[in-house]
Protein backbone atom coordinates (compact mmCIF):
# COMPACT_ATOMS: atom_id res chain seq x y z
CA UNK A 1 0.00 0.00 0.00
CA UNK A 2 1.42 3.40 -0.96
CA UNK A 3 1.82 6.17 1.59
CA UNK A 4 -0.68 8.31 -0.31
CA UNK A 5 -3.49 5.84 0.27
CA UNK A 6 -2.47 4.67 3.74
CA UNK A 7 -4.36 6.55 6.45
CA UNK A 8 -2.40 5.19 9.41
CA UNK A 9 -0.05 7.37 11.38
CA UNK A 10 3.60 7.46 10.32
CA UNK A 11 4.55 6.61 13.90
CA UNK A 12 3.66 3.01 13.20
CA UNK A 13 1.02 2.86 15.91
CA UNK A 14 -1.57 1.81 13.33
CA UNK A 15 -4.09 4.35 14.60
CA UNK A 16 -6.11 5.88 11.75
CA UNK A 17 -5.52 9.60 11.27
CA UNK A 18 -8.45 11.98 11.37
CA UNK A 19 -8.89 15.57 10.24
CA UNK A 20 -9.04 16.49 13.92
CA UNK A 21 -5.67 14.78 14.51
CA UNK A 22 -4.24 17.03 11.78
CA UNK A 23 -5.67 20.13 13.46
CA UNK A 24 -8.54 20.63 11.01
CA UNK A 25 -11.76 21.89 12.59
CA UNK A 26 -14.65 20.35 10.61
CA UNK A 27 -17.31 22.17 12.66
CA UNK A 28 -15.69 25.55 11.92
CA UNK A 29 -15.60 24.65 8.22
CA UNK A 30 -19.28 23.77 8.23
CA UNK A 31 -20.11 27.01 10.04
CA UNK A 32 -18.07 29.01 7.52
CA UNK A 33 -19.92 27.38 4.62
CA UNK A 34 -23.29 28.24 6.18
CA UNK A 35 -22.17 31.84 6.69
CA UNK A 36 -21.03 32.35 3.08
CA UNK A 37 -23.96 30.74 1.24
CA UNK A 38 -26.01 33.94 0.91
CA UNK A 39 -22.97 35.91 -0.28
CA UNK A 40 -22.22 33.34 -2.97
CA UNK A 41 -25.83 33.02 -4.15
CA UNK A 42 -26.08 36.82 -4.43
CA UNK A 43 -23.62 36.67 -7.35
CA UNK A 44 -25.47 34.07 -9.44
CA UNK A 45 -26.33 34.94 -13.02
CA UNK A 46 -29.08 33.15 -15.01
CA UNK A 47 -26.39 30.96 -16.62
CA UNK A 48 -25.42 29.35 -13.29
CA UNK A 49 -26.73 25.80 -13.09
CA UNK A 50 -27.36 24.25 -9.69
CA UNK A 51 -26.35 25.46 -6.27
CA UNK A 52 -23.42 25.36 -3.88
CA UNK A 53 -21.80 22.15 -2.80
CA UNK A 54 -21.11 20.35 -6.06
CA UNK A 55 -17.70 19.09 -7.03
CA UNK A 56 -17.56 21.74 -9.75
CA UNK A 57 -19.47 24.90 -10.59
CA UNK A 58 -21.72 24.72 -13.66
CA UNK A 59 -22.22 27.63 -16.06
CA UNK A 60 -24.17 27.43 -19.34
CA UNK A 61 -22.72 29.22 -22.37
CA UNK A 62 -25.59 28.23 -24.68
CA UNK A 63 -27.74 31.35 -24.47
CA UNK A 64 -25.00 33.98 -24.51
CA UNK A 65 -25.38 34.46 -28.27
CA UNK A 66 -21.76 34.24 -29.37
CA UNK A 67 -20.88 33.12 -32.91
CA UNK A 68 -17.20 32.31 -32.38
CA UNK A 69 -16.66 32.49 -28.61
CA UNK A 70 -13.26 32.39 -26.98
CA UNK A 71 -12.88 31.78 -23.25
CA UNK A 72 -10.30 33.92 -21.45
CA UNK A 73 -8.98 32.82 -18.05
CA UNK A 74 -6.81 34.45 -15.41
CA UNK A 75 -5.67 33.67 -11.91
CA UNK A 76 -4.19 35.92 -9.25
CA UNK A 77 -3.54 36.06 -5.54
CA UNK A 78 -3.48 38.83 -2.96
CA UNK A 79 0.07 38.06 -1.81
CA UNK A 80 1.31 40.26 1.00
CA UNK A 81 -1.96 42.23 1.04
CA UNK A 82 -3.22 39.46 3.32
CA UNK A 83 -0.75 40.70 5.95
CA UNK A 84 -2.13 44.23 5.62
CA UNK A 85 -5.69 42.95 6.06
CA UNK A 86 -4.62 40.94 9.10
CA UNK A 87 -2.82 43.89 10.71
CA UNK A 88 -5.80 46.18 10.03
CA UNK A 89 -8.29 43.54 11.16
CA UNK A 90 -10.29 44.33 8.01
CA UNK A 91 -11.13 41.40 5.77
CA UNK A 92 -14.19 42.51 3.80
CA UNK A 93 -12.36 44.46 1.07
CA UNK A 94 -9.48 42.18 0.14
CA UNK A 95 -11.85 39.96 -1.86
CA UNK A 96 -12.94 42.95 -3.95
CA UNK A 97 -9.29 43.54 -4.81
CA UNK A 98 -8.80 39.88 -5.70
CA UNK A 99 -11.73 39.81 -8.13
CA UNK A 100 -10.70 43.15 -9.66
CA UNK A 101 -7.19 41.87 -10.44
CA UNK A 102 -8.43 38.78 -12.27
CA UNK A 103 -11.42 40.49 -13.94
CA UNK A 104 -9.16 43.30 -15.18
CA UNK A 105 -6.75 40.76 -16.64
CA UNK A 106 -9.48 39.30 -18.82
CA UNK A 107 -11.21 42.62 -19.57
CA UNK A 108 -8.04 44.02 -21.18
CA UNK A 109 -8.47 41.29 -23.77
CA UNK A 110 -12.02 42.42 -24.50
CA UNK A 111 -13.68 39.65 -22.50
CA UNK A 112 -16.79 39.88 -20.35
CA UNK A 113 -16.19 38.21 -16.96
CA UNK A 114 -18.52 35.22 -16.57
CA UNK A 115 -17.56 33.41 -13.41
CA UNK A 116 -15.04 33.29 -10.59
CA UNK A 117 -13.63 30.69 -8.20
CA UNK A 118 -11.71 31.39 -5.00
CA UNK A 119 -9.27 29.54 -2.76
CA UNK A 120 -8.78 30.50 0.89
CA UNK A 121 -5.99 28.86 2.84
CA UNK A 122 -5.84 29.48 6.60
CA UNK A 123 -3.77 28.43 9.56
CA UNK A 124 -6.85 28.08 11.75
CA UNK A 125 -10.35 28.35 10.33
CA UNK A 126 -12.19 31.35 11.74
CA UNK A 127 -15.74 31.36 10.30
CA UNK A 128 -16.20 35.09 10.99
CA UNK A 129 -13.00 35.99 9.11
CA UNK A 130 -13.90 33.68 6.20
CA UNK A 131 -17.38 35.22 6.09
CA UNK A 132 -15.87 38.71 5.78
CA UNK A 133 -13.40 37.60 3.09
CA UNK A 134 -16.06 35.85 0.99
CA UNK A 135 -18.41 38.80 1.48
CA UNK A 136 -15.75 40.92 -0.25
CA UNK A 137 -15.20 38.34 -3.00
CA UNK A 138 -18.97 38.30 -3.63
CA UNK A 139 -19.06 42.11 -3.66
CA UNK A 140 -16.23 42.12 -6.22
CA UNK A 141 -18.06 39.55 -8.33
CA UNK A 142 -21.25 41.61 -8.32
CA UNK A 143 -19.24 44.70 -9.33
CA UNK A 144 -17.57 42.77 -12.17
CA UNK A 145 -20.82 41.09 -13.24
CA UNK A 146 -19.50 37.57 -12.73
CA UNK A 147 -20.84 34.68 -10.68
CA UNK A 148 -18.91 33.10 -7.81
CA UNK A 149 -19.55 29.47 -8.75
CA UNK A 150 -17.05 27.62 -6.61
CA UNK A 151 -14.19 27.73 -4.21
CA UNK A 152 -12.15 25.95 -1.61
CA UNK A 153 -11.34 26.57 2.05
CA UNK A 154 -8.28 24.79 3.31
CA UNK A 155 -6.98 24.69 6.88
CA UNK A 156 -3.23 24.17 7.39
CA UNK A 157 -2.34 24.50 11.08
CA UNK A 158 1.16 23.08 10.58
CA UNK A 159 1.98 25.45 7.71
CA UNK A 160 0.40 28.72 8.82
CA UNK A 161 -0.21 30.45 12.14
CA UNK A 162 -3.68 31.19 13.47
CA UNK A 163 -4.91 34.36 11.75
CA UNK A 164 -2.70 33.88 8.69
CA UNK A 165 -4.39 33.33 5.35
CA UNK A 166 -3.81 33.36 1.63
CA UNK A 167 -6.44 34.20 -0.95
CA UNK A 168 -6.33 33.23 -4.62
CA UNK A 169 -8.90 33.60 -7.37
CA UNK A 170 -9.57 32.39 -10.87
CA UNK A 171 -11.76 34.25 -13.39
CA UNK A 172 -13.17 33.08 -16.72
CA UNK A 173 -14.63 35.41 -19.32
CA UNK A 174 -15.79 35.27 -22.92
CA UNK A 175 -15.18 37.32 -26.05
CA UNK A 176 -15.96 37.00 -29.75
CA UNK A 177 -12.80 35.92 -31.53
CA UNK A 178 -13.04 38.97 -33.83
CA UNK A 179 -13.15 41.30 -30.80
CA UNK A 180 -10.11 40.02 -28.90
CA UNK A 181 -7.93 42.90 -27.76
CA UNK A 182 -5.36 44.34 -28.30
CA UNK A 183 -5.57 43.47 -32.00
CA UNK A 184 -7.78 46.54 -32.64
CA UNK A 185 -6.19 48.89 -30.09
CA UNK A 186 -4.46 51.94 -31.53
CA UNK A 187 -2.73 55.01 -30.16
CA UNK A 188 -5.32 57.68 -29.35
CA UNK A 189 -8.13 55.25 -28.45
CA UNK A 190 -10.18 56.32 -25.46
CA UNK A 191 -10.07 54.09 -22.43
Amino acid sequence: MSGASDNRSKSGAGKPLTYSDAGVNIAAGEEAVERIKAHVRSTFRPEVIGDLGGFGGLFSLGKLGFEDPVLVASTDGVGTKSMVARLAGKYDTIGIDLVAMSADDIAVQGAEPLFFLDYISVGSLDPVMVDAIVSGVADGCRQAGCALIGGEMSEHPDLMSAGEFDLVGFAVGIVERSKILPQRVAAGDQI
